[in-house]
């Protein structure tokens, strides 16, 4: 089983958003933009959430480099 980790490369804020795009096989962008429409219509209770999620999920103790990660660098 794959364990949720705060991303230390995919971030813009926290790394919540890149960690859980890690977890479900998607782009982190995706899951931001999710987010936000999220944040609106539950009147921020989607922004709670996430600031708590940010605190309890731990950073990722290294980055697992995949073959398709756009992270990847060669050489």
């Amino acid at each position: 089983m794959k364990k949720l980790y705060r991303s230390t490369l995919d971030r813009k804020l926290t790394g919540l958003a890149g960690g859980i795009g890690d977890w479900f096989g998607v782009d982190a962008t995706i899951v931001r933009l999710l987010l936000l429409v999220s944040g609106v219509f539950s009147l921020g209770t989607t922004l709670l959430l996430y600031i708590v999620a940010s605190l309890l999920v731990p950073k990722a103790p290294f980055e697992v480099l995949t073959p398709d990660s756009p992270f990847r660098h060669y050489g």
